[in-house]
């Protein structure tokens, strides 16, 4: 017996809530030097936390797996140049979610001192991340506010 596929909707308020509950969470782990955006998902919840803990240094790290539900080779698109010069030590990694794990795996090789953090974890990505909101199970889709348009 397989497990039905299911969704979760996220609005923009809940992405604003639980990326400020994040925020919260992450204060008592700093001082911080700087948040990595993970592009594109990670990009709105890592300005909420860089808000919430006063961190005004924000970079990206490029990083794609898929093209819409399709899944692909994953490819590095950017580096975070200064995260990167100090290995992600003081430094959060911060995307949307984490799926199989393989994204932020990928991007622990680049940064293996820094921290990593998302809104929504499913099971088999919960070794490739140091904080999470919720725990969401393997077969749920999760749909973001910014991918609810037909934009790629």
């Amino acid at each position: 017996m397989s497990e039905e596929p299911s969704a979760i909707h996220v609005d923009w308020t809940g992405v604003q809530d639980l990326s400020r509950e994040l925020g919260r969470r992450l204060t008592e782990r700093g001082p911080w030097t700087g948040v990595v955006a993970v592009t594109r998902g990670g990009l709105i919840p890592a300005a909420i936390v860089a808000r919430a803990l006063g961190v005004r240094l924000v970079e990206t790290l490029g990083l794609a797996s898929y093209e819409g539900r399709e899944r692909g080779a994953l490819k590095i698109l950017k580096l975070p140049e200064l995260a990167a010069a100090a290995e992600g030590e003081g430094w959060l990694v911060i995307d949307d979610l984490v799926d199989s794990g393989e994204t932020l795996r990928k991007a622990r090789e680049v940064l293996p001192r820094a921290r990593y953090a998302v809104l929504y974890a499913k099971p088999d990505g919960l070794d490739a991340v140091d904080d999470f909101i919720v725990e969401a199970p393997q077969s749920t889709w999760i749909f973001f506010p910014w991918e609810t348009d037909d934009a790629n």
